[in-house]
């Protein structure tokens, strides 16, 4: 049936609830219709992940950041269930994903169910809207870039198609600007689907990205970084019985990134998975999956490295000290795996979800086994309010610095593991407030962070050096939806992550011990909006006398102090932002709309010191960093 059409003048938000179906005890979701107006976003669902509690930023407006401890390189990011290289365009750009097609985005920061697995840190994980059989669309034209998207129904609705893309004309911008500059854009998106059966539809979606910086001189452009990726998924959806569906899908990928010289790292991925979700007349749910992906990896960096096997150096010894490049050698990489969880309901009030998920992964030569038990319970206490908590072990291949297209380590050193588990309260409070109080504790083994074990002599130590890893905290959020006529947000995190290598620990050079968020919009009524985010979290220590590591560290080449004396740490100042978001919105006939949208990314201006490395024998001066300021302002418009 034709779906009811939305009050004029206001923008196509779906809220989709699958009946007797709750969230996993500790997640945090964004709607696609609160997400569009949260300021410095840029109406982008993914953008407005940093905002949540337990998210970490690595530096404002870059999107990378730690989640709960664990490093950017150890986040998963899914759309529909494929797996993402990276969410956001390079220069501060929006997501590598049209906002128009994204319903939710869900941040599973540990603990999470057993359908999702293969990253040792948190999951964020993306559903698209579901094919709506009407026609309908959105654009969007700004300062940077254009974009659109539509869809409609054919086959007397039952086929529906979309087409969706973006492209960035920086490249013009900067020309005049910044002639030495060269940096440009562009995302795609298409979907189509087909009910063949009255409970059966199929499906083709395809999308993909494209990055590119350079510098030019003399007529020559001169490549800095170049990604591309695409996914193209056919699956085919089955609904049965009271809530239960079964889903068979094939994933093709391509990721490849390109740097200087001609130098570049490609992957090709063949994955195949099904699911199937199963309720039973008690209100029980059972899901379970199995799936097996294929990665054709090549890397070309224009030496020979790629030519000796792992372990062993080009005049045939044994090399112990490996390298980068030795971690990146070309190969076939086998995965396969499946899970299976159950969501019980033991009492009216209280729900059990165990589940238990198995990983092969092949790569190499080298075979590893990941057995990864889950356990997340639900207690409702009465009166609004439920206690949660979720445990659970996670394993995961080792990973680079952030993710990076086609660039995949080997499994040389075995698997990244890591404990997850936490606990806490979710609240109904009046005025339609949800506030939710949680403390966590993140275990880590055999982690790569090359960015937390920041501080010894060489780049390729800091890369290849495995280390054990702890983060502590609590997070406190509070929400009332921004879709109200006084809408906000607000959310606090209180951490402390450390690194252990040897018998050395230390306090992660990415810890900040206090991250908040504050956001609060108001509709003055007429078509006008407006709203604030004020941003702060603690500055990140600095390493003043390197660092000292005892002899039986087995760690070599390590950073010796001034003098012999041990290290000493300081913290660097705070930072804070806030950032404004300005709207005016006319209605068009009868539900179509157009808005005027000021957008501005760190309208304070405001600078952030980031951490060097100092002898101890002078003052230590951090490094200014920016200000990185983003004002947005455009046109958006739908029907």
């Amino acid at each position: 049936a034709r779906a009811p059409a939305p009050p004029p003048g206001a923008p196509r938000s779906l809220e989709v609830t699958v009946h007797g179906e709750q969230q996993a005890p500790g997640v945090s979701s964004l709607s696609r219709g609160e997400v569009r107006i949260v300021p410095g976003a840029f109406g982008d669902p993914f953008r407005a992940i940093e905002m949540l509690p337990g998210v970490t930023p690595l530096v404002t407006g870059l999107p990378f950041f730690y989640v709960r401890g664990s490093p950017p390189g150890n986040v998963g990011y899914f759309l529909d269930g494929v797996r993402v290289p990276y969410l956001y365009h390079l220069g501060l750009g929006p997501s590598v994903v049209h906002p128009g097609i994204v319903d939710r985005v869900d941040l599973y920061p540990g603990g999470y169910p057993a359908r999702h697995g293969r990253y040792a840190g948190g999951i964020v994980a993306g559903e698209t809207t579901p094919p709506l059989p009407y026609w309908h669309g959105e654009g969007m034209l700004r300062l940077v870039d254009v974009g659109g998207l539509v869809e409609g129904p054919f086959a007397d609705g039952r086929g529906v198609a979309l087409v969706g893309g973006r492209y960035s004309y920086t490249a013009l911008l900067l020309s005049l600007a910044a002639p030495e500059v060269a940096l440009d854009y562009w995302d795609y998106q298409a979907r189509l689907s087909y009910q063949v059966a009255p409970q059966g539809r199929v499906s083709l979606f395809a999308f993909g990205a494209h990055d590119f910086l350079g510098e030019e001189s003399g007529g020559e452009t001169t490549t800095l970084f170049d990604t591309t990726f695409h996914r193209i998924d056919l699956r085919y959806d089955h609904a049965y019985g009271q809530g239960s569906a079964l889903r068979g899908a094939l994933t093709l990928g391509h990721d490849e990134t390109g740097i200087e010289g001609g130098q570049k790292a490609l992957t090709r991925s063949l994955g195949a998975r099904v699911t199937l979700a199963h309720r039973l007349r008690d209100e029980t749910v059972i899901r379970a999956g199995i799936d097996a992906v294929v990665d054709d990896n090549v890397l070309d960096l224009g030496t020979d490295v790629g030519d000796s096997p792992g372990g062993v150096g080009p005049d045939g010894d044994d090399d112990d000290d490996v390298s980068v490049g030795d971690l990146l050698l070309s190969r076939v990489d086998f995965t396969t795996g499946g899970y299976i969880e159950a969501d019980i309901a033991i009492t009216p009030r209280l729900r059990i979800t165990p589940g238990l998920r198995l990983d092969l992964y092949h790569s190499d030569g080298a075979v590893a086994l990941g057995v990864d038990p889950r356990l997340s319970a639900r207690l409702s206490l009465g009166r609004g309010v439920t206690f949660v908590q979720a445990h659970g072990l996670a394993s995961q291949l080792p990973s680079f610095v952030v993710p990076i297209p086609g660039v995949r380590p080997r499994l040389d050193d075995g698997l990244q593991r890591s404990f997850q588990s936490s606990a806490g309260l979710e609240l109904a409070l009046p005025a339609d407030i949800d506030a939710t109080v949680s403390v966590f504790h993140n275990a880590f083994f055999n982690m790569t962070d090359a960015l937390g074990a920041a501080g010894f002599q060489s780049v390729d130590e800091a890369f290849t050096l495995r280390a054990l890893g702890a983060a502590t905290g609590v997070e406190l959020s509070a929400h009332r939806r921004l879709t109200k006529r006084i809408g906000g947000f607000a959310s606090y995190t209180l951490s402390r992550s450390t690194r252990s290598i040897g018998r050395s620990r230390e306090v992660t050079s990415v810890d900040r011990t206090h991250v908040a968020n504050a956001a609060l919009t108001y509709d003055f009524g007429r078509g006008y909006r407006a709203g604030g985010r004020f941003v702060f979290y603690s500055g990140l220590p600095q390493r003043v006398g390197g660092v000292t590591l005892p002899p039986g560290s087995g760690v070599p080449g390590g950073l010796g102090s001034a003098a012999g004396a041990e290290p000493r740490w300081e913290r660097l100042p705070p930072f804070f932002r806030l950032d404004v978001r300005l709207e005016k919105r006319w209605s068009i006939g009868k539900s179509g709309w157009l808005a005027v949208v000021l957008d501005v990314l760190n309208a304070t201006m405001s600078k952030e010191n980031m951490p060097r490395m100092c002898d101890g024998f002078g003052p230590c001066e951090p490094t200014e960093f920016g200000p990185v300021t983003v004002p947005s302002l455009g046109l958006e418009g739908g029907f």
